[in-house]
C-alpha cells in the first residue's frame, strides 16, 4: 500500500496550511480548530502530520485533483509542483514543448518568458509552500515528547524533504527569499545569494549524513525519505557546483557518489516479461523497481489524484492517432512532443519501443499541430504484467524523482571531467542495460547524450543543458527563441526571473539579472 494514500484527520484538522509567497508564512486556517500540539499525541497522527509534507509534492491540495489548492489563486492542476517543475526544466530545452494555447506555456520553449509568467509564479508559489510546510512541521515536532529516535528521524525527513525544494529553488531562480524553522513566522525574509544558499544546502546536508537518523535502503517504509536521497541531493549539488557557485567540486561528487554506490541500489535489469526492465520503471506498479528508484513522488488512481505529476505526463503526451487503451488512460490531452534533434539521438528500435511515430512527422512546421513532433511514450498507467492501474482517469504511476542510473551516469561525467571514481564502469553499465556495446573511454559530448536517452522526462534536461554549456547558446533546435530552426538567446536565461508579485509583496527581494 502506498504511503500517503491515506491521509489521516490531522491533515483536515490541523496541517491545512496556506502560504504567503512573500513571507513565507504558514498558518491554520482556523485558528479555533484544532492545532498540531492537542492532535500530534501518537505515532499515527505523526505519521499523518508528515505526509503533508510529502502530499505538497504529489497534489496540489488536500481535496482532490483541483479541489481546494493549497495556494490561493492559482490554478490547482497548472500549479502542481512536478507538472512546474517540468515546465521549467523540460519544456525550456530540446526535449518537449507543449502545442495548447494555454496563456504562456508555449514562451518556455521559445525561451521568451517575462517577470509576470504565471506559470513561473506557480512553481515558484509552489517550492515556497513546500519549504513553508517542512518548517512549520519541524517548529512542531521539535515540542513533541516522543521518543527521541523517532522524533530525530522525522525532524531529518522533512529537513531533506525541505532540501529538495530549496535545490529547485537554487537550480531554477538563484537568489530567492529565505527562511528556515528557527525564523520568526510572518517576517518578511532576507533574499539569500545563490552562492550562500549552496553553502547552506551543503551544510544541511551533510549534517543530516553525518547523524544517521534516515533508514537505509533496506529499512526504508516504501515512499518515505532515506539516506540514499539525502546522499542523491548532495551529489547533485556538487555536480552543479562550478555552475551554482563559479568553482567546480567534481571529487567532492565523486566521494558521495562512491558511498551512494555501496548503499545497495542496483539497475533494474529483470522484468515481468510483457515489457522491458526499463520500461518497467516508468509503469502504473513502478512502486516494485525499489532497486533502482531512490525516490519517487507517488501517486494513486484513486486516493492520490492530480493534474500534475505523471497524470500530466501520460495525458499530455497522448494525442491524435494515438490509442489510450495502450496508455492505459481514458482518452488524451494532445500537447506534450519532442523537437527532432532530440528524437535524432536514439536509434530506430528504441524509437519502436519508446514513441509514439506512425502518425507523426519528427519536424514541427506548427507548433499548435500535435502530428508535429514525435509523441512520447515512457510513462503508462499499465502494470508490468499487461495490466491497467486502478482508474483510467487518473494514474497510479510514480514519478521517480532520483534513480540509480543517474548515479552512475553521474560517476561517468565525474570521471571525464577528472574525479577519480570507476565512471567508465558505471557508464558501461547503463548502456548495457540498453543493449548497448561498452565503450573504451568517455567523452563528455556522449554523456551528455546518453543522459538524454536515459532521463528525458525526468526533469534533469535544462540543469544538463545548462551544465555541459549548451542551454542559451551553442546548441539550437526547433523553436527554441522562437524560430522554426531555432537561435542562441540572452546568457541570462539560465536563471528565471523572481516574480514580480513576489518582489512588490516583499522589498528585500531584487531581480535576477537581466530581467
Amino acid at each position: 500500500m502506498k504511503t500517503i494514500k491515506n491521509i489521516l484527520g490531522i491533515l483536515a484538522a490541523s496541517a491545512v496550511m496556506t502560504a504567503c509567497v512573500g513571507d513565507l508564512n504558514v498558518t491554520p486556517i482556523d485558528p479555533n480548530a484544532n492545532t498540531v500540539d492537542k492532535v500530534l499525541t501518537s505515532q499515527a497522527a505523526l505519521d499523518s502530520y508528515i505526509s503533508g509534507v510529502y502530499l505538497g509534492f504529489a497534489t496540489s491540495g488536500y481535496y482532490g485533483p483541483n479541489g481546494g489548492p493549497s495556494i490561493s489563486g492559482l490554478d490547482g492542476g497548472a500549479s502542481q509542483y512536478i507538472r512546474g517543475l517540468y515546465h521549467h526544466e523540460e519544456l525550456t530545452t530540446d526535449e518537449s514543448l507543449c502545442g495548447w494555447n494555454d496563456q504562456t506555456i508555449k514562451n518556455f520553449h521559445y525561451m521568451n518568458w517575462t517577470t509576470d509568467d504565471t506559470f513561473i509564479y506557480a512553481f515558484y508559489s509552489r517550492i515556497l509552500m513546500q519549504v513553508a510546510s517542512a518548517n512549520e512541521f519541524i517548529r512542531e515536532v521539535k515540542k513533541v515528547d516522543f521518543d527521541a529516535t523517532t522524533v530525530s528521524r522525522y525532524i531529518d525527513e522533512a529537513r531533506v524533504l525541505r532540501a529538495i525544494a530549496y535545490y529547485h529553488a537554487l537550480d531554477c531562480f538563484g537568489n530567492v527569499p529565505f527562511a528556515t524553522d528557527e525564523d520568526i513566522v510572518g517576517v518578511n525574509p532576507e533574499q539569500i545569494s545563490r552562492a550562500a544558499l549552496f553553502e547552506w544546502l551543503e551544510k544541511e546536508l551533510k549534517e543530516i549524513i553525518a547523524a544517521g537518523n534516515l533508514p537505509g535502503k533496506s529499512s526504508v517504509v516504501p515512499g518515505h525519505v532515506s539516506m540514499g536521497v539525502a546522499k542523491f541531493l548532495l551529489a547533485k549539488l556538487y555536480l552543479n557546483a562550478e555552475v551554482f557557485t563559479g568553482t567546480a567540486r567534481w571529487n567532492d561528487c565523486a566521494t558521495i557518489l562512491t558511498s551512494l554506490m555501496g548503499d545497495g541500489y542496483s539497475l533494474h535489469t529483470t522484468s515481468a516479461g510483457v515489457y522491458s526492465p526499463y520500461q518497467e520503471l516508468f509503469l502504473a506498479d513502478n512502486d516494485k523497481c525499489t532497486d533502482e528508484i531512490i525516490f519517487a513522488i507517488q501517486q494513486d488512481g484513486l486516493y492520490t489524484q492530480s493534474y500534475g505529476v505523471t497524470n500530466y505526463l501520460i495525458f499530455a503526451s497522448t494525442g491524435g492517432a494515438m490509442d489510450p487503451d495502450v496508455m492505459g488512460i481514458s482518452s488524451g490531452w494532445g500537447g506534450l512532443r519532442m523537437t527532432p534533434e532530440f528524437y535524432n539521438k536514439f536509434s530506430d528500435d528504441d524509437a519502436r519501443k519508446l514513441f509514439y511515430t506512425e502518425t507523426q512527422q519528427a519536424d514541427i512546421d506548427d507548433v499548435g499541430e500535435f502530428t508535429n513532433g514525435m509523441a512520447f511514450m515512457k510513462f503508462r498507467n499499465r502494470t508490468s504484467d499487461g495490466g491497467y492501474g486502478k482508474e483510467l482517469g487518473f494514474v497510479d504511476t510514480d514519478f521517480p524523482l532520483m534513480r540509480y542510473a543517474d548515479v552512475l551516469l553521474m560517476a561517468a561525467e565525474c570521471q571525464a571531467r577528472g574525479a577519480s571514481i570507476d565512471g567508465l564502469g558505471a557508464f558501461n553499465a547503463v548502456r548495457a542495460r540498453a543493449g548497448l556495446a561498452p565503450v573504451s573511454n568517455l567523452s563528455l559530448d556522449e554523456i551528455l547524450d546518453e543522459r538524454a536517452r536515459e532521463l528525458y522526462q525526468e526533469c534533469w534536461r535544462r540543469n544538463d543543458l545548462i551544465r555541459f554549456g549548451k542551454f542559451t547558446s551553442g546548441y539550437t533546435w526547433q523553436w527554441k527563441g522562437e524560430t522554426k530552426d531555432g537561435r542562441d538567446v540572452d546568457s541570462y536565461r539560465v536563471l528565471f526571473p523572481i516574480p514580480d508579485s513576489d518582489r512588490l509583496a516583499n522589498s528585500n527581494l531584487q531581480q535576477n539579472p537581466g530581467y
